[in-house]
């Protein structure tokens, strides 16, 4: 089974051998460039999402999960990563999204690094699509906000793409994974 590595050179996701490097040892990539911010973007259902690219740590082919007797329903299971115990979340069913994908995708987990979570914790996602640098102007942090902040977003992503002479504009929901692991930390 081959890992799949967040390249942050390249921009996005490459099939590399089992023992690849993380993410995080690449120290000289790390650093956002002044007025843009790197993410993992990924889909849930039928929706795309992003993380900041340096809260994770690698994305693997989806692999056996052992189930975890009485745990909450999004905690799908424990998973042998390399010699490490790693629970596996269901994002898509943490955060009551019931629609499936439309295409059919191959499930990935994206390992979330230590800075987010003491224990190694990954998560289940649809798929993952690439590695994009956004410009603080293609991001809008301002129109999530709500009064008590519970939808743990970060702001809204506005992603241009050109299919044949048309513009495309899509909306990538860019999350606080760090807020939402931590809300559900006690039930790891």
């Amino acid at each position: 089974m081959g890992t799949f590595l967040v390249d942050s050179d390249s921009e996005e996701v490459q099939q590399q051998s089992i023992v690849s490097t993380p993410v995080k040892k690449r120290v000289a990539s790390r650093a956002n460039t002044a007025g843009s911010m790197r993410v993992v973007e990924f889909i849930l259902g039928n929706e795309l999402f992003a993380i900041d690219l340096f809260d994770t740590r690698e994305v693997i082919n989806t692999t056996e999960i052992t189930p975890l007797p009485n745990t909450p329903s999004f905690i799908k299971g424990i998973i042998d990563l390399r010699g490490v115990i790693t629970t596996i979340i269901d994002l898509k069913e943490m955060m009551k999204i019931t629609k499936e994908a439309g295409d059919k995708k191959k499930s990935r987990i994206i390992v979330l690094d230590q800075g987010v979570s003491e224990k190694m914790i990954g998560v289940l996602v649809d798929d993952v699509l690439a590695v994009t640098t956004y410009a603080d102007e293609d991001i809008d942090k301002d129109a999530h906000a709500s009064q008590n902040n519970e939808r743990d977003i970060l702001g809204i992503i506005r992603k241009k793409t050109k299919t044949g002479d048309k513009d495309k504009s899509e909306l990538i929901i860019w999350l606080d994974i760090k807020t939402m692991i931590t809300k559900v930390e006690r039930d790891l």
